[in-house]
Parts: structure tokens; C-alpha cells; sequence
């Protein structure tokens, strides 16, 4: 299924909707095979060769581009970037209460990538954007239904990351090219913001003086804990964008069963938008004490940075707890009643799970 790994836990066939074990993601850039499927509509397959994107709205010279145009008209930039759905890890807040219709996200709608195409800024330059354009608009191929009426997936986000150089426009993912299932043949890559931005099956730049109005823009927004997610007023959520400090443990597994004695704890935190991780600590008795977590150098502000610590566990059941700070002093919550919202969107809390350790 889209070549995918065949231990995938698959929620949706279509749209496709797709997360790898944690444990297969201990590594820094995460296979082409095990980077999560995150979709609203089915997956378009789109003929290269006769796609063409078009740059339009506030800008002085609109464009129309083929992919020979993006090739040979732009230098070519490559960044390592994590992209994260924002439901991940929203099985922890459906364990505090239910959030019907949605899908049980574990800590798997993450992974990093090595993105190779060209800067936004460099094509943005090129149709010369206008001063009072301050948010661009993308839209993608794919067809939701459900907006309605029905309508392709886009999203927006301000002038100022837009033209911010790691902002790419992206044809190849690991040095190899970008799989249908990722966006082919070209899609957009936002780092440091919530996956839903990094539009895929690009058509279509748009430079406007407002957020655009598709309907997942607001879509992906936290709701308050009392509304209906399905009748909201315009303004009612906080629209997502940056991706807020968080961690996530990867080993040992929700309900895994252990020696008891030395365990070794592993997963990874994200710091979101332009910040680093400074810190991560990590419990064994939920919370009652703490130990300091051995912590990758990142290699750019945009991509996780994985964690490893070595908690002596008693025989029984326990608690595995592991807490980020970022590199602005900010802390993760440490409850999922905090951050709970009828969306499951953001789930910042403090990562948690049980385990039985066995003489």
C-alpha cells in the first residue's frame, strides 16, 4: 500500500491515512517506507509532464512554471526537516476522554526528511510580490469531501515565513523523487509548522492580502474543550501554525513488558518553528522523580532531536513519564486535561505510558 513498510498501522484506506510503530523511528531521517500518510482525499496521481504551477494574486508578474522551469530557472536547496501531523499523539487525550471520529494518532505522524526542490522566497522574487501581500495561499490537487461543497486541500501561512529561506518548494525526498504519496510531483515544505501547511500535489501560489479561506485552514484549529467541532463560528478556534515544544517516547511500547531492573528509555522532542530543545527529563515512577535525558545536537531548528536516558524500573507496573523544555525556557503541560480539545489537535502534554517490569 503505497509502499509502505508492512507493519504500518493503517486507519483509513482512503484517504490514506497511515502510522509507523514508534520503534521505527529511532532513526535521524526516517525512510521513505515509514514516513507517516497523513490525507483528506484520495491520493491524485499527477502526469509531470504536463503540470504546471501557477504563482498569482498580489504579485507584480504571475507565473506559470513546468517543472523543467523550477529546475533549471532556481538554484536548488536541500533541507532536513520533520513534518508532524497535528493529531499526533492524540490517543494520549482520547485515554483522558473520547474524541469521536477521529483517528487514534499515536506518536508516529512524525518523521524527518531530507527536501530537495527550490526556496519559495527565490519563486515568490521571481513574480514580484507585492508589499501588502501578507499571507500565501497554496493549493493542492487532492479532493476533500469533506468541505462542502467538496473542495481541493489548501492552507496558508504569512509573508514572513513564506519568504523565509528554508520554506521549500519540493520535488525530491531523500535524494530520491517525491513519491506520489508524499505530494508528487511537487509539494510545499513548512518547517517548524503543523504538517497540514506543507500542501501537497501543489497546483497553485496564490500572494493575498488575508488567510486564505479553504475550508482546513480554520479546520486545523484548537477548539474550546465545550464546542461542537462540527458547528463552529469563524474565530471560535486558534488557528494552527508553529508547532509547539512536545516529546514522545519510543521505546519500550505502550503496555510493553520489561526485566525488571535497567531499562533503556529512548524517543525523540520537537521544538517547533524556529526553536531547539534544551532539555528533556524522564521518570520511571510517573512523575515522583526525574533523571536528565541524554540529548542529540540538533541539526537545524526544524528537525527532532531524539533522547535516550536509563531508568532502573521495579517489578509491577509503572509509569514511564518524559517532559521538553525548548530552547526559550518553555515546558511542556503536565496533563492531558490541559490541552484537551473536541479536535485532539496539539497534544503537548507530558508523554506517558505504562509498562509491567517482570523478574
Amino acid at each position: 500500500m503505497w509502499e509502505k513498510r508492512s507493519d504500518m498501522v493503517v486507519y483509513d484506506v482512503e484517504p490514506f491515512n497511515a502510522e509507523p510503530p514508534p520503534g521505527a523511528l529511532l532513526d535521524h531521517i526516517t525512510p521513505l517506507d515509514t514516513f507517516y500518510g497523513r490525507n483528506h482525499g484520495p491520493i491524485p496521481r499527477i502526469d509531470a509532464g504536463n503540470w504546471r504551477l501557477r504563482v498569482d494574486g498580489l504579485v507584480d508578474r504571475p507565473l506559470e512554471l513546468s517543472m523543467d522551469d523550477l529546475r533549471h530557472r532556481f538554484p536548488q536547496r536541500t533541507v532536513v526537516a520533520t513534518l508532524q501531523c497535528a493529531g499526533n499523539r492524540r490517543a494520549d487525550l482520547m485515554r483522558f476522554r473520547d474524541i469521536p471520529g477521529q483517528q487514534p494518532w499515536g506518536p508516529g505522524a512524525t518523521s524527518t526528511a531530507r527536501w530537495s526542490g527550490v526556496s519559495l522566497a527565490k519563486v515568490l522574487a521571481e513574480a514580484g510580490l507585492q508589499g501588502h501581500a501578507a499571507h500565501i495561499a497554496f493549493t493542492g490537487a487532492d479532493v476533500s469531501q469533506e468541505a462542502d461543497p467538496p473542495q481541493p486541500f489548501g492552507a496558508s501561512i504569512p509573508t514572513a515565513k513564506a519568504t523565509s529561506e528554508e520554506v521549500l518548494l519540493a520535488w525530491a525526498m531523500n535524494d530520491q523523487a517525491l513519491p506520489t504519496a508524499h505530494g508528487a510531483p511537487l509539494r510545499v515544505v513548512v518547517p517548524g509548522w503543523i504538517g497540514a501547511r506543507s500542501v501537497k500535489w501543489l497546483q497553485r501560489i496564490t500572494a493575498q492580502a488575508q488567510p486564505t479561506d479553504n475550508y482546513f485552514q480554520t479546520g486545523y484549529s484548537v477548539l474550546p474543550p465545550e464546542a461542537d467541532p462540527h458547528n463552529t463560528e469563524p474565530g471560535e478556534g486558534i488557528t494552527l501554525g508553529p508547532i509547539t515544544i512536545h516529546c514522545a517516547i519510543l521505546q519500550p511500547e505502550y503496555g510493553a513488558q520489561v526485566p525488571a531492573g535497567p531499562t533503556h528509555v529512548t524517543g525523540f522532542a520537537l521544538a517547533g518553528d524556529d526553536r531547539t530543545v534544551a532539555r528533556v527529563d524522564v521518570s520511571g515512577d510517573g512523575g515522583s522523580t526525574w533523571i536528565r535525558a541524554d540529548l542529540d545536537a540538533p541539526e537545524n531548528p526544524w528537525t527532532w532531536q531524539h533522547w535516550r536516558a536509563t531508568l532502573t524500573l521495579p517489578a509491577g507496573g509503572t509509569e514511564l513519564v518524559a517532559r521538553a523544555w525548548d530552547s526559550t525556557a518553555a515546558v511542556q503541560p503536565e496533563s492531558p486535561a490541559t490541552v484537551w480539545n473536541p479536535r485532539g489537535y496539539a497534544n503537548t502534554s507530558w508523554a506517558r505510558l505504562y509498562v509491567t517490569c517482570h523478574r
